[in-house]
């Protein structure tokens, strides 16, 4: 029995089902009367943190988005450090397929969703909703395939939702930022520097990373950019490199794994996958938010990563992975639309507290367009690799 438990819990799938679960427990908790009170109430419920001159006010799905969703990304700064390393992403020639097939698949359902919502200059706000593919929802949808799965695509996957991650970071920077701190910024300039130096010098004590970490967080939030990305500049500071049989890098991501599935992500998809529709008419058809990114999700980014990838190929740019045909990239194309936990989290930035009718129609969108490409997806690989 213990070593049932123990293959259940090392299983991505699995931990992709508790998001699900998570997910539909929150839409319930939203949807009905009796229990949408205490549902938003216990959201909404204030938590504040204070440590001197440091005073953080925030209700409690804040702090999951800005506190919790921060170790997530630190996890994701040290999977792409590996990759970048020793990874798929280590050479020009395991980097450039995926690469490339990254940038296809953000471009297509970037520019769907605004060819959709060019005229509303509120809802195009929202344009780099359906850009991110949910890691752990696609790695686990294509677990459940087992041994069928040629090794090739599966790290073909993995680099492509690692570097769609790195888009996805590079874009919270860059256009959901706003009222920057200069004083908060030299303090986190400041925190790297430091963060740069212990992994010059040679330290690979995790708690001194981990102090520098918290103040980094602080300044980073107290700035006007978005706290989580403190995560990722962490994690791309802590050595990897093995000594005695040790990695620091290594042993934290192993320790922060099941955390991050089991604990965080869940509570991520709890408090945001709420969606309430009430209020909701589908007479006239479904918002063009909603449609905009359904459409980028389940087909932007399929045709974006296909056509991108067979141009690559057809101009000799880069070659297809190992055992593997055009169709089964286009496959996975259609899995990478599961945007799910990355989608969410920019939706709660593209759309501020004066506008959440848009954040609920954006969830519907993200929660439908995932659904549709996890299902259609997985029914494509398991047809193609039977």
């Amino acid at each position: 029995m213990q070593s049932v438990l123990k293959r259940l819990l090392k299983n991505e799938a699995t931990g992709g089902v508790v998001l699900i679960v998570a997910a539909a427990v929150a839409m319930f908790l939203a949807n009905n009367t009796g229990t949408q009170p205490a549902y938003q109430s216990m959201l909404n419920m204030p938590v504040e943190f204070r440590f001197g001159a440091v005073d953080i006010s925030k209700n409690l799905q804040l702090w999951i988005n800005d506190a919790l969703m921060a170790l997530f990304f630190l996890m994701i700064g040290l999977e792409v450090k590996h990759e970048l390393v020793s990874g798929s992403l280590a050479t020009r020639e395991r980097a450039i397929f995926p690469l490339i097939a990254a940038i296809g698949g953000m471009i297509a359902p970037g520019a769907i969703f605004a060819l959709l919502n060019h005229s509303d200059p509120q809802a195009i706000q929202g344009w780099a909703i359906p850009t991110a593919t949910d890691i752990a929802f696609a790695l686990g949808i294509l677990t459940l395939l087992g041994s069928r799965v040629p090794p090739a695509l599966k790290m073909f996957l993995m680099a492509l939702a690692v570097i769609d991650d790195l888009g996805a970071i590079l874009i919270i920077a860059f256009f959901y930022t706003e009222n920057l701190s200069v004083v908060s910024l030299c303090v986190a300039a400041g925190a790297i520097v430091i963060l740069a130096l212990l992994n010059r010098s040679g330290v690979r004590n995790l708690s001194v990373y981990m102090l520098v970490g918290m103040v980094l967080w602080v300044a980073v939030l107290k700035s006007g950019i978005h706290a989580t990305l403190a995560g990722v500049i962490v994690g791309l500071f802590i050595p990897l490199e093995k000594q005695n049989g040790h990695s620091p890098a290594i042993h934290l991501a192993r320790s922060l794994a099941p955390w991050v599935s089991w604990l965080i992500l869940p509570l991520f998809a709890f408090a945001n996958a709420g969606v309430s529709l009430s209020g909701i008419s589908l007479d006239g058809g479904l918002p063009t938010v909603s449609v905009g990114i359904i459409l980028g999700l389940f087909i932007g980014k399929p045709v974006g990563i296909t056509v991108i990838c067979w141009l690559a190929v057809k101009l000799r740019l880069a070659a297809l992975p190992e055992n593997t045909r055009m169709q089964d990239i286009a496959a996975i194309g259609v899995l990478c639309g599961i945007g799910f936990t990355m989608s969410i989290f920019i939706a709660s930035l593209a759309f501020d507290a004066e506008h959440l009718e848009m954040v609920k129609l954006a969830k519907l969108g993200i929660l439908t367009g995932s659904v549709i490409s996890a299902v259609v997806g997985y029914t494509l690989l398991r047809i193609k690799l039977r």
